[in-house]
């Protein structure tokens, strides 16, 4: 556009309309945010713990931190404030893996020591100021406390155990503790609540439940912790396993030392993994290990919004504009 000498000045950019975009990260990569975005609302969750060996504890959840307005982060927090970022910039994101499941077959039926779960690993958006959790604490076994069942969530504790793993403030809750019950172990922690102990005599702890999001749109819980698992033992007792948390929380397994009551065919219930993309924790292995063994935490999952609206182009008015809307006194 010519000015009032008749060179050009230049010409102004009218709004440009940029679409809210969410992007899920299942694994590692690069986010590279949209031109004109200046803050992402996110939810990043790093993996779950592995569950414990024979009768073990349930893995705890991958630490759970959200910024989206009206949800929850882990641990009973509240949402954390947007990350502020640069248009048309690259950032990278870490998916933090499940731990690993308890090698150990271990007791008078095994072969080798009982063993722990693995801790989940760490998942982070690394934006200027990175966004960083904890993965979840490994399930325990057999009277053992170690600092590996401390985590994002904690890990539960096994047969004869005493205390779960601690959780991580603003992340997740602690495992739960055991009882002098031979037969049964604690859940792990989860994001929105604690892992139980068991709660009576042939019942194994539950995981603690995961924190739910419409980040995506509709609601999904992610972060549960894993259930703790346990044997049958008499002819009469028949043990309950520990159900794993809302969120991807694995299943405790039993499994019968001997025939079922009045000779009918004793229960058998595998344990299970930690889903994967939840952080959820995996569930305690059973009596017989090498047929229900403690399993692997669900990997975690970082996922980020960046919201919609008209954003002003950078551009320069033209003289000629300004003189014509200032003449008729329109000029804002």
């Amino acid at each position: 556009m010519a000015d009032l000498n008749g060179g050009v000045v230049g010409v102004d950019n009218p709004p440009v309309e940029q679409p809210e975009t969410i992007t899920t990260f299942n694994s590692s990569g690069t986010l590279t945010t949209a031109p004109y975005t200046t803050t992402l609302q996110y939810v990043v969750v790093a993996g779950g713990g592995g569950g414990g060996g024979q009768m073990g504890g349930g893995g705890g959840a991958g630490g759970y931190r959200s910024s989206v307005p009206g949800e929850a982060s882990g641990g009973g927090a509240s949402a954390e404030a947007t990350t502020p970022v640069s248009g048309a910039s690259p950032y990278p994101i870490t998916v933090g893996a499940g731990g690993a499941a308890s090698p150990g077959t271990g007791g008078g039926a095994g072969t080798t020591a009982l063993l722990p779960g693995g801790a989940g690993n760490a998942s982070t958006l690394g934006t200027p100021s990175p966004i960083s959790t904890v993965g979840g604490g490994a399930g325990l076994v057999q009277g053992l406390s170690a600092p590996v069942a401390i985590g994002g969530s904690g890990g539960g504790n096994g047969r004869f155990g005493t205390t779960g793993g601690a959780g991580t403030s603003n992340q997740g809750f602690a495992g739960g503790p055991n009882t002098p019950d031979d037969n049964t172990a604690s859940g792990g922690g989860g994001a929105a609540a604690a892992g139980s102990a068991p709660p009576g005599t042939g019942i194994s702890g539950a995981g603690g439940a995961g924190v739910a999001s419409s980040i995506t749109g509709s609601p999904v819980t992610r972060a549960g912790g894993g259930g703790g698992g346990g044997r049958r033992d008499g002819t009469q007792q028949i043990v309950t396993m520990g159900a794993g948390g809302a969120g991807g929380g694995g299943h405790g397994g039993v499994w019968p030392t001997t025939p079922g009551p009045l000779g009918l065919p004793a229960p058998v219930a595998r344990s299970t993994a930690g889903t994967a993309n939840t952080g959820g924790g995996g569930g305690g292995g059973a009596a017989q290990p090498t047929t229900s063994p403690g399993r692997t935490g669900g990997s975690g999952v970082v996922i980020v919004k960046e919201a919609a609206g008209p954003y002003k182009a950078s551009g320069v008015w033209s003289l000629e504009a300004v003189y014509e809307n200032v003449s008729a006194g329109t000029w804002t």
